[in-house]
């Protein structure tokens, strides 16, 4: 069965002074301010599409290296990923770091790096960002 999930945006103004709201309609779970300046320049309290966008990265990413190690026989204990999607203005998104620790008793460093590219590969957010570069730093515990 095909989920579908929604986040509304509300942008008041111009692009460049003007800012927004983007709420996360299908769990209810934030309502969250974006702006171009944000966006464009940095920041540390209003959230991007870039944010966003690797939010949404690291959870499939996580997801779908967790299923493969289960499916290796070797399912971890824990795997966090921190996902750095890149914003140039001139060109728009340029790439997405995953950076992952993981916790996998049982299972060799080798194997370790050839699954995490697997996911890196099959996740359902990295194959929607195929025109991007997206390259992995995967660590085992």
């Amino acid at each position: 069965m095909a989920v579908t999930s929604k986040a509304t945006t509300v942008w008041n103004g111009d692009l460049k002074s003007g800012s927004g709201t983007v709420t996360l309609d299908s769990s209810h779970a934030a309502e969250l301010p974006v702006s171009w300046k944000a966006r464009s320049e940095g920041s540390t309290s209003i959230t991007t599409p870039e944010e966003l966008l690797g939010a949404a990265h690291a959870a499939c990413f996580s997801m779908a290296l967790s299923n493969i190690l289960a499916g290796f026989g070797t399912p971890p204990d824990s795997v966090q990923t921190t996902a750095a999607v890149t914003f140039d203005p001139a060109q728009g998104i340029t790439g997405s770091h995953l950076s992952v620790d993981a916790t996998v008793p049982g299972l060799s460093g080798e194997d370790f790096q050839r699954l995490a590219d697997e996911a890196k590969s099959t996740c359902p957010v990295s194959r929607a960002l195929v025109g991007i570069p997206i390259t992995i730093e995967a660590r085992l515990a």
